[in-house]
């Protein structure tokens, strides 16, 4: 752990980052500033937490920098009322992100041990407004659908059609798409009354996501 000056320095930093590298929602800054990073990784990467870069995780996995996670909030034009599925939890950080500007959150997460650690960073930080399950991300959470926007924190090869098909009219959906050994970019999805409208956006490396829940605990 860091003397407290020192992290108030990184986190001063790490916002200065987000606004330089172009981000501009004052909501999401808010957020970002808000979340404490260093409660989602791992107890040899605190004093790296406000560093924009991925950091390692349980199963494997990685969070997300800084960057990316403000950038693909911003794509999903959040408002207060909005109900939110994220396909991935991870380490929660992303989930815990849009929880301070949405009203609620479903993140689903195929390794039981990174839901169940979630959940308890969720407990220990006050956060109410986000559910996990675990399950199959491709699947999404139809039995609660339709959702105002979706995102999906791993790469998949092509857009899963039943993701699309719970957005409600109106929706967004921002998801990684590319090659698992090859390039990737973020693409937002929209639903309008002429159809599903593609955008394609920045180029990322994101893990793949898998179908079906993780084999181990």
């Amino acid at each position: 752990m860091w003397p407290s000056k020192n992290k108030n320095l990184d986190r001063m930093e790490f916002l200065l980052t987000l606004r330089r590298r172009g981000i501009t929602d004052n909501a999401v800054l808010r957020a970002m500033d808000e979340v404490p990073r260093e409660m989602f990784v791992g107890e040899g990467f605190k004093s790296q937490a406000y560093q924009d870069h991925a950091l390692p995780i349980d199963c494997g996995q990685t969070i997300s920098q800084p960057y990316v996670v403000a950038y693909m909030t911003e794509l999903l034009e959040l408002q207060s009322h909005h109900r939110v599925l994220e396909i991935g939890t991870g380490s929660g950080y992303q989930a815990a992100v849009i929880s301070r500007i949405a009203a609620h959150v479903v993140s689903i997460e195929r390794y039981r041990t990174l839901a169940e650690k979630a959940r308890k960073t969720f407990d220990r930080i006050g956060y109410t407004n986000i559910d996990v399950i675990v399950g199959d991300g491709f699947d999404g959470a139809m039995h609660l659908a339709p959702f105002d926007r979706i995102i999906v924190t791993a790469a998949a090869e092509t857009v899963p059609e039943p993701l699309v098909n719970q957005l409600c009219d109106g929706g967004i959906m921002v998801i990684p798409v590319g090659p698992h050994a090859g390039p990737q970019h973020i693409v937002r999805l929209r639903r309008t009354a002429e159809g599903i409208k593609r955008e394609d956006m920045i180029a990322v490396r994101f893990v793949p996501l898998v179908h079906g829940p993780a084999k181990q605990l």
